[in-house]
């Protein structure tokens, strides 16, 4: 008997088998072969995994389908033929799981991941925590007490969940395959939060979560005056961001980070919020704070020779801007160069202006086109990579492969921003590759 993950490199997916194997479980799974960055974790842990099968399917296993899958893949048929075997999608098991711990939800569009790292690694201040990224990356520590997860909004999977607590980073319209309009994301926040059993901590900046009815206590964070934490005398530039916490008229701690850009300096804030309302003293959340050490495609910065190598998730026009912006009060006296695969065409059609805004911030914009098994939505989709380039001057079109990794080696001295949810750090790789060669 044994944990069968169909679609076992999910980043959610990978994370949760980690998680289990940690556990004392027995894990095992399936997927494509292609390479995916998500897979280290699962081979560092020795769990092991194949292309599909439907004989993979044994007696007696919980077999948890990936998300994207359905009665097409044999092994889901398989699995719903079986009637020993339970089955579980991802979000449905995650939600039973949960509710194990006290459980600490991390949603919003746009921060998840990072909130989620850097909670899971403060609250173990607190209490033995474990964590789920949506980074493939998942921990299990013994008698855990704590449990915090990434909670995904898309086609409203978060809804099978009902968590203690609950931190809501911002809301701004996306998946918008699936979502009719911006009242229709916004309800899917609400339902949400009607079924936090405790306290939800919320980004009271944004314009859209202080509007939204609260059946529980609720706190706010933001850089706005009237929030419950604000942060306040903050500075950001080479050397990071230093800010002071006020909470109820009081200056709780001041923070001193290496990180630059204002989504982390709202994420760490975020963070320091929920962690003092569990209980958690100022100093200890600070100095979980300085302790994290970043996460997998989250702002990963390696610097080489002259150059700047900085790989992240970034898939949306707002946070392309944010990465931009970062590496400017990073580094700024170097050239910076925006890279971008997108991976969704409803998402670029939908916001081609604001991807050509967002990356035109940069000094050179150079563009990788869709994944090949990428599909239209359906016939209103007409969008190109070209249509993308049309609108960002001066820019080129590469892949992800050698040749092209050459031609962005010839643009140093630079920061290079890899930005995608798909596969653009292998490009990162191999332009670092060429960069160690010649130092």
């Amino acid at each position: 008997m044994a944990y069968h993950f169909i679609g076992i490199k999910g980043t959610g997916m990978a994370a949760l088998a980690c998680l289990l194997h940690d556990a004392g479980y027995e894990v095992n799974g399936s997927d494509i072969e292609k390479y995916i960055f998500t897979q280290d974790g699962l081979e560092e842990r020795g769990i092991p995994f194949t292309t599909f099968d439907a004989a993979h399917i044994k007696d007696g296993d919980t077999v948890i389908i990936g998300l994207a899958f359905d009665t097409s893949n044999p092994e889901v048929q398989a699995a719903i033929d079986n009637p020993t075997v339970k089955t579980y999608y991802y979000n449905e098991y995650l939600g039973i799981f949960a509710d194990s711990f006290t459980s600490i939800s991390v949603a919003g569009t746009h921060g998840k991941s990072t909130t989620t790292g850097i909670l899971g690694n403060m609250l173990s201040r607190l209490d033995n925590t474990a964590y789920l990224i949506g980074d493939g990356h998942g921990y299990m520590p013994p008698n855990a007490g704590h449990f915090v997860f990434e909670s995904c909004e898309f086609q409203r999977h978060f809804l099978a969940y009902h968590p203690d607590y609950a931190i809501i980073t911002n809301i701004e319209l996306d998946h918008i395959d699936y979502y009719k309009d911006m009242d229709d994301y916004v309800s899917a926040f609400q339902s949400f939060i009607d079924q936090v059993k405790k306290e939800v901590v919320i980004f009271g900046d944004d314009p859209y979560l202080p509007k939204l009815k609260y059946n529980i206590p609720y706190v706010t964070y933001g850089l706005k005056d009237g929030n419950d934490y604000q942060a306040v005398h903050v500075e950001q530039g080479s050397f990071g961001m230093h800010y002071d916490v006020l909470h109820k008229g009081e200056i709780l701690a001041h923070v001193e980070l290496t990180e630059v850009g204002d989504p982390f300096l709202q994420d760490s804030l975020g963070c320091f919020a929920l962690a003092s309302e569990l209980g958690m003293k100022p100093e200890d959340i600070v100095e979980g704070l300085q302790e994290f050490k970043g996460i997998a495609r989250r702002s990963v910065i390696e610097e080489v020779g002259q150059s700047v190598l900085i790989d992240d998730y970034a898939h949306h026009p707002t946070a392309i801007r944010y990465m931009i912006d970062m590496a400017r009060k990073k580094y700024p006296k170097k050239k910076v160069i925006a890279l971008y695969k997108p991976d969704r065409y409803s998402r670029l059609q939908h916001f081609l202006k604001g991807f050509a805004e967002s990356l035109n911030t940069a000094d050179q914009v150079v563009l990788c086109d869709f994944p090949k098994n990428a599909v239209r939505e359906d016939e209103t989709i007409t969008v190109t990579i070209q249509d993308l380039q049309n609108l960002c001057s001066g820019s080129i079109l590469l892949d992800v492969d050698q040749p092209s990794a050459q031609v962005l080696a010839g643009m140093a001295p630079a920061v290079y921003v890899f930005m995608s949810s798909k596969d653009i750090y292998l490009l990162k790789d191999m332009v670092k590759e060429i960069f160690e060669k010649t130092e």
